[in-house]
This record gives C-alpha cells, sequence and structure tokens, in this order.
C-alpha cells in the first residue's frame, strides 16, 4: 500500500509561531488552549510547565500570561492588562487582522457580517471588536429575515471554506447599497484544503490527523470524505483500526493546523505495522 502525505499539512506560520513563543516562555498559563491540540497541549505542560486555564477569571497568582492563537475577547484583553501579570500575545496575525478590520470598519459606521460559527473562539473575539452591530452566520439563509443597513462590512472566520464565504458576498451584494469585504481567510487553509482535495480523490483510505474540537481539521475531513467515503479522523495513533487499510492501494494523509509532526510520525510509523 503506498501512504501518501498530502502536499501542504499540519502545523501552520501562526501555531508554529506560539508553539515557539510557549516553549521559550516557559512556566506561563494560557488563557484558554493556545492550539487546538491536546497532544500539544499536554507535551507544552509536561515540558515546559505551560499551563491552560479555562478563561481570564481563572487566573490566580501567575506571572506569565499567554493569549492563544485563537485570541481573546478585546473586554478580557482589558481586563487582562488591569492585573499585575506579564502578557504575551501569541494570537495568530490573521485572527488580528479581522479583528482590526471589524473594529476599523465600525468605526467608520458599518454594521459587520461575520461568516463563522459564533461558538468558536475566534469568531467571539473578532465579534467583540465591532462596536455597530454584528451578524454571525453560517449560511446566507440566516440573513433572508434580516433588516440590513445601508452599510456592511463583511470578514470570515479564518479556517472556512472561500466558496461559501463566496456564497454570503453574493447574497448581501444584491441587497446592500454599500459591502466592504474583507478576504480573511488564512493562506495555509487555501493550501491545506485543496492539497487534501487533491489527494483524497487518488485515495482509497484517507487518515485527517488533529485535534476534533479544530474547525480547520475539522473541514480537512469534510472534504475527504466528499471524495474518499473510507476518510477518518483521529486525534492519536491509537484510534487506528487495522481493518480500515485491508484491501486498500493508497492511503492519503493530511494533519490539521495544530498538528505537530511527531504526532504524524507516529500515525505513519503505526499504519505501516498493519501493512508489512
Amino acid at each position: 500500500m503506498i501512504i501518501e502525505l498530502a502536499k501542504n499539512y499540519g502545523f501552520c506560520f501562526g501555531v508554529k509561531r506560539a508553539i515557539k513563543k510557549a516553549e521559550q516562555i516557559k512556566d506561563a498559563a494560557t488563557i484558554g488552549p493556545l492550539i487546538h491540540n491536546n497532544e500539544e497541549i499536554l507535551r507544552l505542560q509536561k515540558d515546559f510547565n505551560v499551563k491552560t486555564l479555562e478563561d481570564i477569571n481563572a487566573l490566580s497568582n501567575e506571572k506569565k500570561a499567554i493569549i492563544r492563537t485563537h485570541g481573546i475577547t478585546k473586554q478580557d484583553l482589558a481586563d487582562l492588562k488591569k492585573r499585575n501579570i506579564e502578557i504575551f500575545d501569541a494570537t495568530c496575525p490573521f485572527v488580528t487582522k479581522p479583528q482590526q478590520i471589524c473594529e476599523r470598519m465600525s468605526d467608520e459606521g458599518y454594521e459587520v457580517v461575520i461568516f463563522g460559527d459564533e461558538n468558536h473562539p475566534e469568531v467571539k473575539g473578532v465579534k467583540s471588536y465591532v462596536s455597530t452591530k454584528a451578524y454571525v452566520v453560517l449560511d446566507k439563509k440566516e440573513l433572508e429575515n434580516i433588516k440590513l443597513p445601508n452599510k456592511i462590512a463583511v470578514v470570515s472566520q479564518t479556517t472556512k471554506k472561500p466558496e461559501h464565504f463566496m456564497e454570503i458576498v453574493n447574497f448581501l451584494m444584491l441587497r446592500v447599497k454599500e459591502v466592504r469585504v474583507f478576504n480573511t481567510i488564512c493562506d495555509a487553509t487555501f493550501k491545506n484544503q485543496d492539497a487534501i482535495k487533491e489527494l483524497s480523490a487518488k485515495s482509497d483510505v484517507v487518515v485527517v490527523v488533529g485535534g476534533k474540537n479544530s474547525a480547520n481539521t475539522k473541514q480537512l475531513f469534510l472534504i475527504a470524505k466528499m471524495h474518499c467515503e473510507d476518510s477518518y479522523l483521529i486525534e492519536t495513533e491509537e484510534e487506528l483500526k487495522k481493518e480500515w487499510f485491508l484491501n486498500k492501494k493508497h492511503c492519503g494523509i493530511s494533519a490539521g493546523a495544530s498538528t505537530p509532526d511527531w504526532i504524524i510520525d507516529k500515525v505513519i510509523a503505526k499504519i505501516k505495522t498493519f501493512v508489512d
């Protein structure tokens, strides 16, 4: 059986930057999970004493706080700055960008449509920078019964599919006098999604490795499933099952933007034991 990695996969720029910061800072607490990968968070805790707090209210006597890659709300950041604690911002620059756009556009009188999952920490943070009105939607149908203003700015959660973002944009262009569109989808997301689409189309089994709470990993899995029915989403090699690979000729492997190479290597090694 051929085992092939996607052309683009795994750690993105923002995650690499955050991990490096956490390793250098040491003995710190992150406000929420630094990244959406439980295994890597456990490694940081074990090797660098970086602990994860649920939110800002869980801070007690910590001396150093790291803001996670997905960012925090504007209010939480203001509250954090009032505390006697050293702050290290590991927010991904691709997440900072829509925060700044939302703040600037709402200051100019635009209401804002955010294409994304309202419960995702990144979206919560981005929405908090809107001082006018924000509409968080996953489908254009959610906008159909809303009385929209004359001026709208549109941004997207960084991990969403561009074609779905364009559906929202096209809907608004036909109904709103002035629409300002900002492409805030991460370039690494484009590349990873294109790569898994290409790989899954020629594979008869696909394994996507990453946190099951990771939005970008779930997107990779959904794309893989569209092109290869036998696609599986796992966090560690322990979840692999030998029967997945019986009579298979081509195994494609991809990984979410928060998945470190050491986990991917373990997955490949385990698959090889099934087919040797």
